[in-house]
């Protein structure tokens, strides 16, 4: 397989060979799954807490004597049943995490990647460098390259006005060649790779 390789005025600058490592035809759809699953609980906090009966704070006097009064019985001012009182089977902080193996996300990044490149989603440029952190020149560089929709933007590296240009549009993410997962690769509409980004990928996927 062999992409078309443009330079950011959208001109073809030549093509590059898709190397064997990167395409994944049959097994990967569990690997997928799996990957995406363990991602999506790694984000989450797990920090949600309420107070049962024996942490709220107060006194722990019964509010009146048990009979006579002519009232309902009662013992605690915690009581779940009362307005304050505690939380019967809230939520406590726990870790939702998930943990696979090296191998799956392996198999799982190069399933998903497969899949987009059969599907045209990939866009590689030869370079992204911007001459000013300018969000209207960033956009006129996607506008060039036929990326619409959501893109998540994958360079060799951090740079400063490729992050400035960017965060403010709402449907652009950028990532690392290094930071890459099967999440983001599957969650935008296209996917703008460096040609230094795409082949260090190539490499990571290789091992």
């Amino acid at each position: 397989m062999k992409l078309t390789v443009k330079n950011i005025a959208g001109r073809d600058q030549g093509e590059l060979e898709v190397k064997f490592s990167l395409i994944e035809d049959g097994k990967g759809t569990q690997a997928v799954h799996d990957s995406v699953v363990a991602y999506l609980a790694n984000q989450r906090m797990g920090t949600a807490c309420t107070k049962t009966m024996g942490e709220v704070a107060g006194t722990g006097k019964k509010p009146w004597r048990q009979k006579g009064t002519g009232r309902a019985r009662a013992g605690s001012f915690a009581s779940p049943l009362w307005r304050g009182g505690g939380v019967v089977f809230g939520p406590k902080p726990r870790d939702f995490g998930k943990k696979i193996s090296k191998a799956t996300k392996q198999l799982a990044l190069r399933k998903a990647l497969s899949e987009r490149l059969k599907s045209g989603d990939v866009v590689v440029v030869d370079d992204l460098k911007l001459n000013s952190p300018r969000t209207r020149e960033f956009v006129t560089l996607l506008n060039a390259l036929n990326v619409e929709g959501s893109a998540l933007v994958i360079s060799p590296g951090q740079d400063r006005n490729l992050t400035l240009a960017s965060r403010n549009l709402a449907r652009v993410e950028l990532a690392t060649s290094d930071s890459l997962n099967t999440y983001q690769v599957l969650r935008f509409d296209k996917l703008l790779f460096t040609r230094g980004a795409f082949e260090r990928v190539e490499q990571r996927l290789a091992g």
